[in-house]
């Protein structure tokens, strides 16, 4: 009886003080979602009457809508594989006894503090067609490479994007890997296990929930990767790196509110659905595991 008691209170101040949190996400982000959703239901955001799914239909016919989808989609596809195996091969790097190991760690971590607005007029003096590299190719004898205005653009786009969020991930696969214990690689060895069987018997069963951690995490920010991408071309970029955000940002400039909010909604269920999918994965990986 005293055990539901202290339950109970200490589950009240739990909320009060998730309370301040609760009502800031739900002033800022549920709310103005729920109204943005509602809107993309509606013919006018002023005095509209109920739609139906015309907007969606509209919004998926629209040429410019499917080329940044699928821009949205294939750039998520390359840079979050090839960033998971690249943060996880400099951490494995990182975790062993490496010459200046807390230097480069810092050294990874750095583009997480840095602004990204600063950051980005380095990378524009690095990829003009006047800029650093060009200036090294013409050194060696190789013609410049128009980066921004041509299909290099989505290397470039995924090059920043792996540098910028890259730190992160080596963070939280260096805190997995320093929590698996050393006896379980001793008694590998001892057992004559390799260095693939100890990765995929040991190594990566231990990373479970930190690589799906970093996998939903990695998702995600590559739908921030706009901030990138528009301050380096604009508005208007190559085809190749024309991604979900430009069109939305696009749609506000126009004020077609409707195509805007069908095209937030659209993304989130997506997103939505892919966590959700995520987390099914995981969770029957796990209980094969056990």
């Amino acid at each position: 009886m005293r055990f539901r008691r202290w339950m109970r209170r200490d589950s009240a101040s739990a909320w009060l003080f998730l309370l301040p949190s609760l009502i800031g996400f739900s002033l800022f982000y549920l709310i103005p979602f729920g109204m943005g959703a509602a809107y993309s239901f509606q013919s006018s955001s002023v005095d509209g009457s109920f739609a139906g799914f015309a907007n969606y239909q509209e919004l998926l016919a629209s040429s410019s809508f499917r080329k940044a989808a699928g821009n949205t989609f294939r750039f998520t596809v390359i840079s979050v594989p090839l960033m998971i195996a690249a943060s996880l091969f400099i951490a494995m790097l990182l975790n062993r006894s490496a010459y200046l190991r807390n230097w480069l760690r810092t050294a990874f971590v750095m583009p997480l503090v840095v602004p990204v607005a600063s950051i980005i007029l380095i990378w524009q003096i690095l990829f003009d067609w006047n800029g650093t590299l060009n200036a090294m190719l013409h050194a060696f004898g190789w013609s410049r490479v128009d980066w921004m205005k041509t299909d290099w653009a989505r290397v470039v786009v995924i090059f920043v994007y792996v540098w910028k969020n890259i730190g992160y991930n080596i963070v939280l696969f260096l805190a997995g890997l320093q929590n698996i214990p050393r006896d379980y690689y001793e008694t590998a060895d001892v057992e004559g296990a390799g260095a693939v069987r100890k990765f995929t018997g040991i190594t990566l069963v231990y990373l479970l929930p930190t690589t799906f951690f970093v996998v939903l995490m990695s998702i995600v920010n590559s739908f921030k990767v706009f901030r990138e991408t528009y301050l380096i071309a604009g508005d208007y970029p190559h085809d190749s790196i024309y991604m979900l955000q430009h069109y939305m940002n696009n749609m506000f400039m126009s004020l077609d509110i409707q195509k805007l909010t069908a095209a937030a909604t659209l993304m989130a269920v997506c997103i939505l659905a892919l966590v959700i999918a995520l987390f099914a994965v995981e969770k029957r990986f796990r209980s094969f595991m056990e």
